[in-house]
Parts: C-alpha cells; sequence; structure tokens
C-alpha cells in the first residue's frame, strides 16, 4: 500500500505546487502550507486504504476452495427399448471451507440432463436433474478427540467409512465391488456419522441418517428419527495395508438389513477387489456378488474389467449378471476419455450391450 500512497500523494502536491509557480506576483509561498496540504491527502488515502482493506477482510476466506467436475456421454444400449446413440452430462460442483484448520464445511451442487438408456438407472447412472441446479449433499466434518464426526443433510453413512474396493466401475452396478446397500451405504436426510483410525491400519465407522417428515403445511418440518419417517443405520470395521484391505459392514434400513464385505489385494502387475453382500428381507435371504481386477498401466492409461450380479438374489429367483470393460486415458491432468463395453442378462428378455464413451474435465 506505500506504493499505492505515494502515486496518490504525488499528483497532488504537484497539482498544489502549480498555480504558485504560474501566479508567483499575487501568491506569495507563506500563503502555502505544503506539509500541510501533503497532510491532508495522506489522511484522505489512509482512509480509501482502510476502505480497500475493508474489501479485501469481507471477500472470499483464503481457506474456501471451489473444485467442478464435468463428464460427457455418448452411447447407446442394443437390445434396449431405445437403441438410439444419445448424448448425456453431469456436472458437479464442490464448495469446502474450514475454519479452525482442522474442520470441514462442504456442499455438493449437481445438475444433469441424464435420461437416456445409457445414463439413466440402466447404465452409468448419471446425475439427472432435468438441468436444474440439486444440492446434492451438505455436511459439516469436525474432530472430536481422536475421532472425526461428521453431521449434514442428504449426505451418506458411508461417507466416513475406509472401504476396501480398488476397482473403478464403469456402470452404477459395479459401485462399492457389489456392497453398495452395506459397505456404501447411504442416507435418506439429515445424517450424523463418525469415524476412528486405530493405529495399524484398523478403522471403525457408524452412523444414522434419517428422512424429515414434514406436515399438510409445505415447508414445516415435523421430525426426524419418527415413526413415520424412514431410518437408516450402519457400520464398519476395515483394515488396510500396503497391498491388502478388508472391510465389513452392517446396515439396517428398517425394511432390510445387510451384511457386506469387500476386499482388495495388489499384485505387482494387477489389482484384485471383490465384494459379497447378503440382504435379509425377513421372508427371504439374498445375496449377490462381485469381482474385478484393475491394471494401472496399460500403454498410457490404465484398464479395468468386471463382472458380477445385477443384484441380490434369493434361491428362488433366477440370477442375472453384468460383465463389463472400461480403459480410461488421460489426456492430460484435467482430463479423461474412457470408452467402456458392457453385456446385462436381462430375466425373461434378450441380453443388452451398452457401448460409451465418458470423457471426464476436473478443474
Amino acid at each position: 500500500m506505500k506504493l499505492f500512497k505515494s502515486l496518490l500523494v504525488a499528483p497532488a502536491t504537484l497539482g498544489l505546487l502549480a498555480p504558485i509557480a504560474a501566479s508567483a506576483n499575487e501568491v506569495t509561498i507563506n500563503d502555502f502550507n505544503a506539509a500541510e496540504e501533503i497532510a491532508v491527502t495522506n489522511s484522505r488515502v489512509d482512509g480509501l486504504e482502510a476502505r480497500f482493506n475493508d474489501l479485501e477482510a469481507g471477500s472470499f476466506s483464503e481457506t474456501t476452495t471451489a473444485s467442478f467436475g464435468v463428464d460427457f456421454l455418448v452411447g447407446a444400449v442394443d437390445g434396449a427399448s431405445n437403441e438410439k446413440t444419445t448424448f448425456d452430462y453431469q456436472m458437479g460442483i464442490g464448495l469446502e471451507t474450514s475454519f479452525t484448520g482442522e474442520d470441514s464445511l462442504s456442499a455438493t451442487i449437481d445438475i444433469g440432463n441424464a435420461s437416456s438408456e445409457i445414463g439413466g438407472t440402466d447404465g452409468l447412472n448419471f446425475d439427472g436433474t432435468s438441468d436444474a441446479l440439486k444440492l446434492d449433499g451438505l455436511t459439516y466434518t469436525f474432530p472430536v478427540g481422536g475421532a472425526t464426526v461428521m453431521v449434514g443433510d442428504n449426505t451418506d453413512i458411508s461417507a466416513v467409512y475406509t472401504g476396501a474396493c480398488a476397482y473403478s466401475s464403469f456402470t452404477d452396478y459395479m459401485g462399492n465391488c457389489g456392497t453398495g446397500n452395506s459397505v456404501g451405504v447411504g442416507g435418506n436426510g439429515v445424517t450424523a456419522a463418525m469415524s476412528y483410525a486405530f493405529d495399524g491400519g484398523f478403522s471403525l465407522a457408524g452412523g444414522i441418517s434419517s428422512t424429515q417428515i414434514t406436515d399438510a403445511t409445505p415447508g414445516v418440518v415435523t421430525g426426524i428419527l419418527t415413526e413415520e419417517g424412514t431410518d437408516t443405520f450402519g457400520i464398519e470395521a476395515a483394515y488396510t495395508a500396503d497391498s491388502y484391505g478388508v472391510s465389513v459392514a452392517y446396515s439396517d434400513n428398517e425394511s432390510s438389513t445387510f451384511w457386506g464385505i469387500n476386499g482388495t489385494y495388489a499384485f505387482d502387475f494387477a489389482t484384485l477387489s471383490a465384494g459379497v453382500e447378503s440382504e435379509d428381507t425377513g421372508s427371504a435371504t439374498k445375496e449377490g456378488y462381485f469381482l474385478g481386477l484393475s491394471f494401472p498401466e496399460v500403454g498410457a492409461g490404465s484398464f479395468d474389467i468386471g463382472m458380477g450380479t445385477t443384484g441380490n438374489f434369493a434361491d428362488s429367483e433366477t440370477e442375472t449378471y453384468i460383465y463389463e470393460a472400461s480403459y480410461a486415458y488421460p489426456i492430460n491432468d484435467g482430463m479423461t476419455i474412457t470408452p467402456g463395453i458392457y453385456m446385462r442378462e436381462v430375466d425373461g428378455a434378450d441380453d443388452q450391450t451398452g457401448f460409451a464413451v465418458k470423457t471426464s474435465f476436473s478443474f
């Protein structure tokens, strides 16, 4: 600010001295007090500097960051009701700030148009928000003793889980190594969860999520953890080492309970990931599983291939499977192109084969 102040003072001083030189016969040097005029100018500059500092203090905090991700998807599904080649997109905005250096206030905003066979729930499950911005999660994370506590709305309990899945899934069916209801348990609304990392690679986490019930008046919340709402409980124990890891989780969403286990082991040339999940509906027991291989160095990119059930099935039900393969090629630090193909079995109908190219940007 010293340079800024000097630049303002210098012209002001010259402007005051110029009339003296031009009208020396009318104004004597005793009529002009340069020191006084400079002091007045300095005072005005100090006031301007104070206002500028106030503006800086009212701007974004130095600890606030924003991140953006955009995915474009072009593809089609052979055997689906609509076999046309379609285009889908999704965009995520992440905002995060810290107040103590150890806590974190985070907000995630999504927008997307996915409604096609390949981009909708049958394929890659892109975010479909009808081209409208949607708050996908709002959380505050802070330390308590040696534990980490997370509270928020519209967020998953498993956000604090360690997990043990190294597979990069192409379709949504392969997410969380086939344990999406247990190790990857979601949330119904207001969520509170806690995790603790022990020495030696062990960790323990758990939480609860509850829907908010509203009465007949729109927007009036009557409560959480009520009999009318749906509450989800979850707990996970995990162990991770340099080359392998394993995670075991249990969850209860009032209508079903789930047990899940997934694990990973890194060989010299590839990483093996696997998962098994069991579901108890009260009237039936269902199971599902997943198996995948990840090759981190195939040319300039990475290659993933996997197979698994399309859900959890009872013994009396016909199991259907899905197979997929994808290759992720990084163009640069912020852009990756991933072509992929999958084949999904459909009970009582023709199998479906989907092919898509996903282009991902991060900035």
